[in-house]
């Protein structure tokens, strides 16, 4: 990317910490070297434009829409290696290291992926600006929009009223003499890439100096994130992101202290520059009363600037009785629900959700408005790391926030 996208990124996201916007964060929990065809893709680009939409439409504040993909190829893990039937073998750890099989040869690290990685990445960004800036973004097409599968559901027919009444808007404007044509907005998105800053060579590799203002961006995304295992105060990720300019996200735990998340945005954001720092919350539900108001209080105090986003998926991660990872959609929304009601206590803004999600109709997480119950997890599992939402559960989401946005 250049450098001057992501200085336009950091303009939005001020919006979002004045209040003014939305965060919307979405994407695959880990791309696939094998999931990289242009109808993968778009079909990913389209869940996050109709929840946008909804969204949008439902709140009355604009949507700042930056995907985690073209790049979210790594992966942390808890463990550095991982035993089947008595067999050790090194963990996975995304597809810019090693492989996921459960063989020796597939789990050894091999730099060749790093290229490999670079150009999935570039090639998935030059799809993305054709389609947001080439009319598949175009507010005329929201029904368009609408998959099949979507189309059918309680969900995406509520979808398809909210379309309806765009389109109708859309034709009172023109009759009213307004040259839609002529409006950028309408038929074009600004869509903005994302990835965990984990693997450190990588992003210095792709780390250039801008001849306009002379700062230091990292060039692999506009934004980039400091994940919660990885947020050590001296630890070498804090010190490589606090140098370059992007906009940042940061993970923020149970684990996390107030003094500890006010001396990081010390340290990653000391001039104190509206939307270059964005707290991610991820506690779990239930426990977000018990974390989120002191952290707050501490950040609001020391006049830090930042964007609160909760991430209600990684806090509500379990094994189910079949031995796949997932989630429960009722938790993701208890998570959000709680993460909302904290902020209106605080009267504070709740500036954003960040979601794992796919277009594909996979069954990986449980509940929603399809009722996906455990014996229905095989049917399509395909995720190579934690469960994803589908396009329906995305989509039933998205009107959920939207009503929490409204209240």
């Amino acid at each position: 990317m250049f450098a001057g996208e992501a200085r336009r990124l950091t303009t939005s996201l001020a919006d979002v910490a004045h209040g003014k916007a939305f965060l919307l964060q979405a994407g695959d929990c880990a791309e696939s070297f094998h999931d990289g065809s242009a109808d993968q893709i778009r079909d990913k680009l389209r869940v996050i434009l109709q929840m946008a939409v909804a969204l949008t439409y439902a709140s009355g504040v604009p949507v700042v829409k930056v995907g985690r993909i073209a790049g979210q190829f790594a992966k942390p893990r808890s463990s550095p290696s991982e035993e089947r039937d008595g067999v050790t073998l090194d963990s996975f750890r995304g597809h810019i290291v090693n492989s996921e099989e459960f063989e020796p040869d597939a789990r050894v690290p091999q730099p060749a992926r790093l290229v490999e990685a670079y150009h999935q990445s570039v090639a998935t960004l030059n799809l993305l600006r054709a389609f947001t800036k080439g009319g598949f973004a175009d507010l005329s097409q929201v029904h368009a929009w609408n998959q099949q599968f979507v189309a059918t559901s309680a969900e995406g027919q509520r979808y398809e009223a909210v379309a309806g009444e765009i389109e109708r808007a859309l034709h009172f404007m023109a009759a009213c003499g307004i040259d839609l044509g002529a409006e950028s907005s309408l038929h074009e998105v600004d869509f903005y890439t994302s990835h965990e800053a984990l693997i450190l060579p990588y992003e210095e590799a792709l780390t250039r100096v801008d001849s306009i203002t002379g700062d230091y961006y990292d060039c692999s995304a506009h934004m980039l994130w400091i994940g919660d295992r990885t947020r050590q105060i001296d630890g070498a990720h804090v010190e490589f992101l606090a140098g370059v300019r992007n906009p940042l996200g940061l993970k923020v735990g149970p684990s996390a202290t107030p003094d500890e998340i006010v001396a990081l945005c010390d340290r990653l954001d000391p001039s104190m520059t509206p939307g270059r720092l964005t707290l991610i919350t991820r506690f779990g539900a239930g426990k977000v009363a018990g974390h989120l108001p002191d952290l707050i209080d501490a950040v609001g105090s020391s006049g830090h600037p930042v964007i609160w986003a909760c991430d209600p998926m990684h806090g509500n991660t379990f094994t189910s009785s079949t031995g796949h990872k997932t989630r429960r959609f009722d938790d993701i929304v208890a998570e959000l629900a709680e993460f909302f009601a904290v902020h209106r206590a605080k009267g504070t803004w709740p500036g954003g959700v960040h979601i794992e999600l796919t277009g594909d109709d996979v069954t990986e997480c449980l509940g929603g408005a399809e009722s996906i119950v455990e014996d229905h997890l095989a049917d399509n599992y395909t995720t190579i790391c934690d469960p994803r939402l589908n396009a329906r559960q995305s989509l039933d989401l998205a009107f959920l926030v939207a009503e929490l946005l409204r209240s």
